[in-house]
């Protein structure tokens, strides 16, 4: 097992410390792979943040007119998913399963 350069991941709480070790340890990266990974674990913190906030907040809050609208949070939130899957995806690191061997499924005589 490869130790992570500790510098990386210094700024990172110990859930995306424990993210990116995992990451390094189980898949060659080039440099640039590690820099991208190293901004989705940022992603990963920034989300526990935001979900601790709309927790305490609620899902909801109420504007100037004391009407309920959807906690600000929650744009954020959606924004910061997204980025992550799209750092993941950049690495290469969403790999699809295999299907079974063989023919595809479909109705007997089809083939």
């Amino acid at each position: 097992m490869i130790r992570a350069p500790k510098n990386l991941t210094d700024q990172l709480s110990k859930k995306s410390r424990k993210f990116f070790i995992k990451i390094f340890n189980n898949y060659e990266l080039d440099a640039q792979h590690l820099e991208i990974l190293l901004q989705a674990c940022h992603c990963l913190d920034r989300l526990e943040g935001i979900r601790l906030q709309i927790e305490k907040d609620g899902m909801f809050v109420e504007d100037k007119f004391h009407n309920p609208k959807a906690h600000p949070a929650l744009k954020i939130e959606t924004s910061e998913k997204i980025t992550f899957v799209r750092l993941i995806r950049e690495i290469g690191l969403e790999v699809e399963a295999p299907g079974p061997t063989g023919r595809p499924p479909g109705p007997p005589g089809l083939y």
